[in-house]
């Protein structure tokens, strides 16, 4: 059955994030052979509708206000609706990201509708479509269909890999008209604490470091490998609870849901509260001194030692190889 599917684009510092180009591929199972259609909403959007045409977007529509410069959940929720009733969609998928989890729940009451939240990937099974999500803190995973109505979905970055990108592909980015009024929030200044680099949610390369680096200076080791790597930096709660470092790197059940191809712990010594932030990466090395730390019962590759002696030393392997290469 072909459907109409849109996709909401996220905008993020004059470019799209990654993870929109994931919700594209996803939406391309979603429709069977119908059309995609690429939504952007902020203040001025519509240049970034090119990289949506060029990962498989088969039409872009922007709505455009000096009041959604900055995401509130009421502007965004007004823009959207406002694409929603125009097009009439079958499916809508957005990116699991703060974003998302804050925007997708207002939709879909907006709209009474089901929505599938966190979904690691959707494949055609038995006429139906399935989403597939983790539950109890990714210790298992659940299969789910809809039955009737809008298939609304997000998705977690870093997980269904995106569309082949052809740079021959451009198109026009229509406009929608919305009334945005009567916002309850306005944003007067952003303040970021995270690194600058790399975004922590869809990196490829995770290095984290937990009371084990003992130190704020602790995680220079670790930031050194994670540029060599080009990826970023992250950390356990403990971490943070010590003020080694900022909450906004905490990965787990309270902090960020991350899933790279790898993801390096260094000191970290793997409470189940972490472990749900981080064991769904595809590749999982763990460094301790502690051959008990119950980080090597989920690690792929691990290594009893000081993080001291073995990080740097990595990082000098590592810069070799990307000489040689």
């Amino acid at each position: 059955m072909a459907r109409k599917v849109l996709v909401l684009g996220e905008a993020r510092d004059g470019s799209l994030r990654n993870v929109s180009f994931e919700a594209i591929a996803a939406a391309k199972t979603v429709a069977e052979g119908g059309e995609i259609v690429g939504v952007l909403i902020g203040d001025s959007v519509s240049s970034l509708g090119k990289d949506l045409y060029q990962y498989g977007a088969d039409r872009v529509v922007a709505v455009e206000d000096a009041k959604l410069g900055q995401y509130t959940p009421d502007g965004y929720s007004q823009a959207l609706m406002a694409v929603i009733e125009q097009e009439n969609p079958e499916g809508l998928i957005l990116g699991h990201t703060s974003l998302g989890k804050d925007l997708a729940p207002k939709i879909a009451s907006k709209l009474n509708s089901g929505l599938i939240s966190d979904a690691i990937g959707v494949e055609e099974a038995g006429g139906n479509l399935v989403f597939t999500r983790p539950i109890y803190s990714g210790k298992a995973f659940e299969k789910k269909i809809v039955t009737d109505g809008l298939i609304f979905a997000t998705i977690r970055p870093n997980n269904i890999t995106p569309l082949q990108k052809d740079e021959s592909k451009s198109g026009d980015v229509s406009s929608v008209s919305a009334e945005i009024k009567d916002l309850r929030t306005i944003i007067k200044d952003v303040v970021r604490k995270a690194s600058e680099g790399v975004d922590l949610s869809e990196a490829k390369v995770v290095v984290a470091g937990g009371r084990g680096v003992k130190s704020v200076d602790g995680f220079n080791p670790l930031k050194e490998l994670a540029d060599v790597l080009g990826g970023a930096v992250g950390a356990s709660r403990g971490a943070c609870d010590a003020d080694y470092c900022d909450y906004s790197l905490q990965i787990g059940q309270t902090g960020k849901v991350v899933t790279p191809d790898l993801y390096i712990a260094a000191g970290i010594s793997g409470a189940i509260q972490h472990l749900a932030g981080m064991s769904n990466s595809k590749v999982i090395v763990a460094i301790n001194k502690d051959p008990e730390a119950n980080i090597f019962k989920v690690a792929d590759y691990g290594i009893v030692g000081d993080l001291f002696e073995v990080i740097p030393m990595l990082t000098e392997e590592f810069k070799k190889l990307k000489v040689n290469a």
